[in-house]
Parts: C-alpha cells; sequence; structure tokens
C-alpha cells in the first residue's frame, strides 16, 4: 500500500512532469516555426535577387548565378533556382541539375491567386514567387535543403528530452524530501500517541504550529482524549460507587444472617431479622433496577422504538401512579398556554423512558421538599414543549450543580436527609439527550427547578 509520503511525490512529479512537457512542446514548436520563417526569408531574399539581376539588370545566366551566390554569405544546400515563363511555359532560367526534382513539375503546386507560395517536399523547402508585370507572366522558384534547421531542431529535441529527465529526476528527490519535511510532525504525532496509555491518559499530544492542519488535528485529537479521561473518570466513580452502594446491603445482610445463627433466639427477634433482612434485600432489588433502567438509556437514539406521545396525557398519567405509590404527595399541574393545536402536545418519543423521567423528576421534588409538594409548570407551543418542576426544599450548592446529573453523585445538602443511590437523575440526562431534549437546573431561596425542554423535530 503506498503512503501518505510516496504518493504526494508521485503526484507532485506527475503534475511538474505535465508541465514541462508542455512547456518543451512549446519551445520545440515555435523554435520550428521560426526557423521555417527564417528559411523562408533566406528563400525569399535568393528569388528577388535573382528577378532583380534577370529582369532588372538583364545580367546572363552565369552571372546570375554568380551573384546571387555572392550576395548570400551562408550557401544554401543543394539549392535550385529557376524562372519559369507562364505565357512561354518554359523555363528561362534554371540553376536546377535535374537529379532530384523539376521545378517544373512543382508549377501544378503553385497558387495562382497568391504571390507567394511556401511548400515542402521531402527535405526540400519550396518558395514560389508570381511575378506579372505587363504581359510579363512569370514565376520565380527557389528550392533548398535546411540542413542548419533540422540539425538545430534535433539538437534542440535532445536537450529537451534531457532536460526533461533530469528534470524528472530532480523532482523525484525534492518531491520525497520536501513531502518528508511536511510529514515529519505526524512522525512525532505517532510516536506521543503511542505513549498514551490508560494510566497516563491525561498526557496529550503537542505540535508547535497550532493554526495549520496538523495543528488543527492535534487539537481535534486532545479533545478526544478529553472526552476520553472524562469517560474513564466517570468509569472509576461508577464502580467505586456501586461497589459501595452494593457493599453496604449486603454487609448488613451477612452480619444480621451471621448473629441470628450464632445462638438460638425468640421467635420475635427472628421476625425482626427478617423484617430488616426483607429491607435490605428491597434496597438491593431497588438498586438492582436502577441500574438496570440506566443500562437501557445508555444507548443510541436509532434503537429507542419511538411513537407519537401526547405528553399532557403522560404528565396526568404519571401523577396519578406517583401518588398511588406515595398517597402524601401533592402533585399540582398547571398548564401555562396550553395550544389550540393538539400537534403541539405530541412528541415522537419511548413512552416508557418519557415516563420514568417525570417520574424521577416528581419523585425528586416531592421527596426534597417541605411539604411534599412539587409545581409542575407546562407549556406547548410550536417550536416545542417545556416541562419544569419547581418544589421548595434544600438549596442544591453552586458547586454540586455540574455533577448532579452524573450517577451515584448526592449531593451533601440531601445526602443525609433522604435515601437514595444517584441514579435517578443520571437516568433522567440520558433519556432526555435520547430524545434531543435538554434538562436544566435552577436552586437559589426561591427554590429548585428542574426544566426539560423538547424542541419540535420534523420527522
Amino acid at each position: 500500500m503506498i503512503n501518505i509520503r510516496s504518493r504526494l511525490t508521485y503526484q507532485f512529479m506527475a503534475l511538474v512532469t505535465a508541465i514541462l512537457l508542455l512547456f518543451s512542446i512549446g519551445v520545440y514548436f515555435f523554435s520550428k516555426l521560426y526557423l521555417e520563417k527564417r528559411f523562408f526569408k533566406r528563400l525569399q531574399d535568393r528569388a528577388i535577387t535573382t528577378t532583380t539581376l534577370l529582369f532588372d539588370l538583364q545580367a546572363t545566366d552565369s552571372t546570375v548565378l554568380k551573384l546571387v551566390n555572392i550576395s548570400d554569405k551562408e550557401l544554401l544546400i543543394d539549392e535550385s533556382i529557376s524562372v519559369y515563363d507562364e505565357n512561354a511555359k518554359t523555363i528561362i532560367f534554371s540553376s536546377n541539375n535535374g537529379k532530384m526534382f523539376s521545378h517544373q513539375q512543382l508549377l501544378p503546386l503553385m497558387k495562382s491567386d497568391q504571390i507567394t507560395t511556401f511548400t515542402e517536399i521531402g527535405d526540400y523547402k519550396v518558395l514560389g514567387i508570381h511575378l506579372k508585370k505587363g504581359s510579363a507572366d512569370n514565376w520565380v522558384i527557389v528550392s533548398a535543403i535546411d540542413k542548419n534547421g533540422t540539425e538545430a531542431l534535433d539538437d534542440l529535441r535532445r536537450i529537451l528530452l534531457i532536460m526533461i529527465l533530469a528534470g524528472i529526476l530532480l523532482l523525484g528527490l525534492s518531491g520525497w524530501f520536501f513531502a518528508g519535511r511536511a510529514l515529519a510532525p505526524m512522525s512525532g504525532i505517532i510516536k506521543q500517541v503511542n505513549g498514551i496509555f490508560p494510566e497516563y491518559v491525561a498526557k496529550r499530544v503537542e505540535h508547535p504550529n497550532r493554526s495549520d492542519e496538523i495543528g488543527l488535528l492535534v487539537a481535534t485529537f486532545n479533545q478526544l482524549l478529553d472526552r476520553i479521561e472524562d469517560a474513564l473518570v466517570m468509569q472509576k466513580m461508577f464502580i467505586a460507587n456501586v461497589s459501595h452502594e452494593l457493599k453496604n446491603p449486603l454487609t448488613k445482610i451477612y452480619s444480621q444472617i451471621d448473629i441470628a445463627l450464632m445462638q438460638k433466639r425468640s421467635p420475635e427477634v427472628y421476625e425482626q431479622s427478617l423484617n430488616s433482612l426483607k429491607e435490605d434485600t428491597t434496597t438491593l432489588i431497588q438498586l438492582t433496577n436502577t441500574l438496570l433502567n440506566l443500562a437501557n438509556t445508555i444507548v443510541s437514539s436509532e434503537s429507542v422504538q419511538k411513537t407519537p406521545i401526547r405528553i399532557d396525557e403522560l404528565l396526568w398519567e404519571t401523577k396519578g401512579q406517583l401518588q398511588k405509590w406515595h398517597e402524601d404527595y401533592n402533585v399540582q399541574i398547571n398548564f401555562l398556554d396550553f395550544p389550540d393545536d393538539e400537534e403541539a402536545l405530541i412528541l415522537q418519543g419511548n413512552e416508557a423512558s418519557l415516563k420514568v423521567v417525570l417520574i424521577n423528576l416528581m419523585d425528586n421534588a416531592c421527596k426534597f421538599s417541605d411539604d411534599n409538594t412539587v409545581v409542575v409548570n407546562f407549556l406547548a407551543n410550536e417550536s416545542g414543549i417545556k416541562i419544569s418542576f419547581m418544589n421548595k426544599g434544600p438549596i442544591i450548592p453552586a458547586a454540586d450543580l455540574p455533577f448532579i446529573f452524573h450517577p451515584f453523585y448526592r449531593s451533601n445538602a440531601t445526602a443525609q436527609a433522604t435515601k437514595g443511590h444517584g441514579v435517578g437523575l443520571a437516568i433522567v440526562s440520558q433519556v432526555t439527550r435520547l430524545h434531543k431534549g435538554e434538562v436544566e437546573v435552577i436552586s437559589d431561596e426561591n427554590g429548585t427547578v428542574f426544566t426539560l425542554w423538547f424542541p419540535k423535530v420534523t420527522e
């Protein structure tokens, strides 16, 4: 499998090689055009010189050829010059030796509607100039081999090819080097991550540049480590609290059984011991049930079966069930703004789970209230459903508020006054979160208020 460094090097080489090829093709193409244009200009100068000597100076054939050769410092290779009389249909001047081809055979290729015609036949480049003056109608044809231009293009082609190959090699080395430098911090990060173990979970990954992409990745990874550390701390607290909660009733049960078996006792004493054992067993059953409820809430929202539920009806049902268990509880439900549209009262959720939430909040409010009374205010509109539970009881210290939804956490202000395991509010928080809702708490001299908020979610 190709690693990132190799992939970056190959991509860099491919991109720059494509640019070099495009640049080299452009250089070769425009160089060829320039050399052809320059050679065409030399052929044109030969033709003009020949025409001037023949028609203006009336020089002889041999004189024309000598003067043309003398006028050009750089002789053209295999040069041939011909003058064709269009009216007489004959060549009136020619330096063609007839070994390669006859200029007369090229006349059909010449375009009579143009003054000059440039063409190529094999290695030969041919220029034809049409001269028409009065009754005279002549063609001046010059042909030669551009050996210098061909050799120059061959040399240029070899140079470009060598430079491209050298460039590709240099690109590979430099790309590998710079990709290695760019990815060098990743090796350090990997080494740091490998050094993080559960016993050293407080350690964080360090990176000098926090603003680049690797720095952002490190920041995200450190945030993940923060959440993992919180989860591990919660796990340790959970195990410690569960062990403590289970240890007390089990120790009491074992001690009472051990004392009862030490000697024979009266039926009244045995009955008293059995009642105490029943009470401790009931505590264990309640703790087990709350742990099961907590485990059932720690699931994904997709696995919770949801149906349309009328929250106002569920509130009345929960009130009736709670007061059946505790006849001394007083639950007052106030509908602050009852909507005309019944759809505003409906929430997509799991009825059993939401019922546990409402019972826990009502039970806690009555349990910690001075007069066992909770005031439930219900508000529903098109934006969502809001339910608040208010009681007049002990103030929850501000230092305890961030932790009261943690499993087994109990505030010192309430831990001694009322029995409990500190799991109910953790269940409330989990179930509310699964229903895309929020739960908040405010506690001051005016009382303690727990507020549930379920926004309207369009399916």
